[in-house]
C-alpha cells in the first residue's frame, strides 16, 4: 500500500546544536524553540546524537548506584555520574541518534518512536544529513485527512489496483465518516474478504473498519494442480 511519507509531514526549520555548544546554550536552544529534544550535527549537518530534556534533568540532582543492584544498573550509574558533570553537547547527547530517513512512511516513522519512547526523530536524506525533525503531533497528522480523500484512496489502492475491480455502486458501497470505514455488498471470491479489511485498514487516515461484505464463490479449498504455474507478477484485470 502506498502511505504518506515522513518528508511531507516533517518540520524543516530544525533547531541544532554542535559538539561544543556549552550546556546553558543548550538548554537555552530548547527553551527558545519550545522543544523537547535537538540534535547534536556536524559541519556537514550529519547527526552525532540527541540532548534531550531527560539528559539535561541529569544535572540537577544526584542519582543514588545501589552498587548491589545488576551491573546493568551499575553501568547506566556510571553514565549519569559523566552525564552530572558535562558541560558540552558532545558530552551530553544520547549516541547514535534514532533517525528515520526521510522517504520513510509516517507509519514507519510511529513505530520507530513506540519501539524506542522517543518524542521526535531526526529526519536525514540519502546523504545521512539532517533535513528535518518529524514529531508524534506530525505522525498524527494523517488521522486529520478528509473522508472523501480516504474514501478515494481506498476505491484506488484497495478495490481497483489492489484485487482488480470497479467499485459500482450497485454491488459494493464505500462510506467513509470521521476515518471510519464502513464496506458492503458483494465480491467475487471468499478469499478477498480478508484481504480487501486488511488493505483497508492500511490506508492512511483510516481509523477503524467495519465489514459486512459477501462473496459469490469460496476458493479458499482450491488448490493449484500440480505443474501448473501462477503468474504472480501479472497485475489483475480491473473488473467492471
Amino acid at each position: 500500500m502506498s502511505h504518506q511519507k515522513v518528508k511531507n509531514v516533517m518540520s524543516t526549520d530544525v533547531a541544532t546544536v554542535r559538539e561544543g555548544t556549552p550546556f546553558k546554550d543548550v538548554v537555552r536552544a530548547l527553551s527558545q524553540r519550545d522543544v523537547s529534544a535537538v540534535p547534536v550535527v556536524d559541519d556537514d549537518r550529519r547527526v552525532l546524537g540527541v540532548v534531550s530534556e531527560a539528559d539535561l534533568l541529569i544535572k540537577q540532582g544526584t542519582q543514588e548506584i545501589e552498587f548491589t543492584r545488576s551491573l546493568a544498573s551499575w553501568w547506566r550509574g556510571r553514565r549519569n555520574i559523566r552525564r552530572a558533570v558535562a558541560v558540552t553537547a558532545g558530552q551530553l547527547m544520547s549516541k547514535p541518534a534514532i533517525t528515520v530517513p526521510d522517504n520513510a512512511t509516517v507509519a514507519g516513522a510511529a513505530r520507530l518512536m513506540t519501539q524506542h519512547n522517543v518524542k521526535r526523530l531526526p529526519v536525514i536524506d540519502p546523504d545521512g544529513k539532517l533535513v528535518g525533525i518529524v514529531s508524534r503531533r506530525d505522525v498524527l497528522t494523517v488521522f486529520l485527512r478528509k473522508d472523501e480523500d480516504i474514501r478515494d484512496d481506498i476505491v484506488e489502492r484497495v478495490f481497483e489496483h489492489g484485487i482488480g475491480i470497479a467499485v459500482n455502486p450497485a454491488t459494493i458501497s464505500v462510506e467513509v465518516r470521521d476515518g471510519e470505514v464502513t464496506l458492503t455488498g458483494q465480491l467475487a471470491l471468499r478469499s478477498q474478504l480478508s484481504l480487501v479489511e486488511d488493505m483497508t485498514r492500511h490506508i492512511d487516515g483510516v481509523v477503524d473498519v467495519i465489514a459486512s461484505l459477501t462473496y459469490r464463490h469460496d476458493d479458499t479449498h482450491e488448490h493449484i494442480p500440480e505443474g501448473m504455474t501462477v503468474d504472480i507478477t501479472r497485475p489483475p484485470r480491473v473488473q467492471s
